[in-house]
């Protein structure tokens, strides 16, 4: 019995299709036990590093301690973003943001996820220190 060249072609295509659906479907679930690398993109920035900024430090000086910016705006030369994402796969470890903004190209203000202690709102400035006092009020257990 000889079969038809469309009958042969309908069959290849049906197999090719459900081969085709099958990877796909691996691909939206995820072999188990692969092991899937960390990216880092942006620049790496943390509390240490920021604490070494003080206000007026000059645009050269401010690069030195926190390395080139990844986003200079080019509609707002003043304000320098420092973006960082950790992640593996789809799932997101850590991720950070920093905006430096200069006047006179002199360091006037910093916002985002790390903060100086001249920066911080007063709010938490006086927490931090309340946390101080409390640590330092405690008198020591007689021996």
């Amino acid at each position: 019995m000889k079969r038809s060249a469309p009958y042969n072609f309908i069959v290849v295509l049906l197999l090719s299709g459900l081969c085709l659906a099958g990877l796909s479907g691996c691909g939206f679930v995820g072999f188990p036990g692969v092991y899937r690398i960390d990216i880092e993109q942006g620049n790496l920035v943390d509390q240490e590093m920021i604490e070494q900024l003080e206000l007026g430090m000059s645009r050269r000086q401010v690069r030195f301690i926190m390395g080139s910016p990844l986003v200079e705006d080019t509609f707002n030369p003043d304000r320098w973003d420092y973006p960082y994402v950790i992640r593996n796969g789809r799932t997101i470890i850590r991720e950070a943001q920093v905006s430096i903004y200069f006047e006179n190209d002199r360091l006037r203000e910093i916002r985002g996820d790390y903060l100086p202690e001249w920066a911080k709102p007063e709010e938490a400035a006086e927490e931090s220190t309340q946390d101080a006092e409390l640590v330092t009020d405690e008198e020591p257990a007689a021996s």
